[in-house]
């Protein structure tokens, strides 16, 4: 399950996403639309911003947008930025890899190998699955597609 932190990313990221290339988009305006808790949202667009998938402006004509394009900002990045590891244990995780304390062997342990199975199954549609990809689900939802 992801955070509700994670959540309110996306949504704010898509948000963003729908205004690529407009300008600057205040962090209100954000956290009204998309009913994210104001505080809450300020911390999340430091994390994005500094990990490079958000640039900012201070001052009054200040606020966020995106610095890549929609369709290079992955849920699996999105993820991993804000709650970390996606691997549901270390040792089998692509980015945070750490060595369980209870296995005396990684290469013969069957629970190992079912939960890098389940890794990549998730990492499979989180790898390619984009904020451009919600722009194109939403707007098909509206024509009634």
């Amino acid at each position: 399950m992801i955070s509700k932190k994670a959540k309110y990313a996306l949504k704010a990221l898509k948000f963003l996403a729908e205004r690529y290339d407009k300008g600057l988009v205040l962090i209100a305006e954000i956290a009204e639309k998309e009913r994210i808790p104001k505080k809450f949202l300020e911390t999340i667009l430091l994390d994005l911003r500094n990990h490079g998938v958000l640039q900012s402006q201070k001052g009054k004509n200040g606020g966020y947008m995106l610095r890549i394009p929609p369709e290079e900002v992955s849920f699996s990045k999105v993820l991993r930025i804000i709650d970390g590891p996606i691997a549901p244990t270390l040792c089998v995780s692509t980015f945070f890899y750490g060595k369980c304390d209870d296995c005396q062997d990684e290469v013969s342990c069957s629970l190992r190998s079912a939960l890098a199975k389940w890794r990549d199954a998730n990492l499979s549609v989180l790898d390619n699955t984009t904020l451009a990809d919600l722009l194109v689900a939403e707007n098909d939802h509206i024509i009634g597609i």
